[in-house]
C-alpha cells in the first residue's frame, strides 16, 4: 500500500531498517570476517558477533514495542515489520548456537580436537544463518526503499490501524 506522506514520516519509517542493516552488514559480515583471523588462536572472540547482534536486536524489539503512541502510524508499521524480521533472525541465531554447542559437545568443548568432519558439520550449522543474513539484507534494503516511497505492507498498516480518512494512493 502506498500513501502520500511528508518527508519526516518517511525518514522516521526508514530508521528501523537502517539499524537492522547496520547490524547485518557491519556486525554479521564485516566484523565476523575480521574476527575469523583471530578465531584459530582465540575461538571465544567469535562470540562477539552474536553478543553485539543481541543488543541491536533487543533494541529493535524494544523500540518496536514502544512505537505505539510515540510515532506516526507509518513509522509504527515499519517498526513492526523490522521487529518481525528481528524475531526470525533471533530464531536463526539460537538454532545456530544450539548446533555449534552440540558440535563442541561432541569433542568435550575442546576446539583443538575439531577435525575436518567437525568443520563440515559446523559449516552446515552456520550456512542457514549466513543465507538468512543475505536474504535479510536484501529485504531490509527493499523495505527502506519502500519507506522512502511511502509504501508499507498491508498487514503492517492494518495491525497499527491507519487513521480514519487516510486512503492509499491508486
Amino acid at each position: 500500500m502506498q500513501f502520500q506522506l511528508g518527508e519526516q514520516e518517511r525518514k522516521d519509517a526508514k530508521r528501523p531498517h537502517e539499524i537492522f542493516l547496520i547490524n547485518l552488514i557491519t556486525n554479521h559480515i564485516l566484523l565476523f570476517v575480521a574476527l575469523l583471523g583471530l578465531a584459530r588462536s582465540n575461538p571465544e572472540v567469535m562470540l562477539l558477533t552474536p553478543v553485539i547482534s543481541m543488543f541491536f536486536l533487543g533494541y529493535l524489539l524494544w523500540r518496536a514495542n514502544h512505537s505505539r503512541g510515540r510515532d506516526h502510524w507509518f513509522a509504527q508499521s515499519h517498526w513492526m515489520i523490522c521487529a518481525r524480521r528481528s524475531k526470525i533472525f533471533i530464531a536463526m541465531l539460537l538454532l545456530m548456537a544450539l548446533l555449534v554447542t552440540l558440535l563442541l559437545f561432541m569433542v568435550n568443548f575442546d576446539a583443538a580436537a575439531l577435525k575436518p568432519g567437525h568443520y563440515a558439520l559446523g559449516g552446515v550449522a552456520i550456512l542457514p544463518t549466513m543465507i538468512t543474513v543475505l536474504v535479510l539484507v536484501i529485504m531490509e534494503s527493499d523495505a527502506m526503499h519502500q519507506a522512502s516511497e511511502g509504501r508499507v505492507a498491508a498487514w503492517a498498516a492494518t495491525s497499527v490501524g491507519v487513521p480514519a480518512g487516510i486512503t492509499p494512493l491508486s
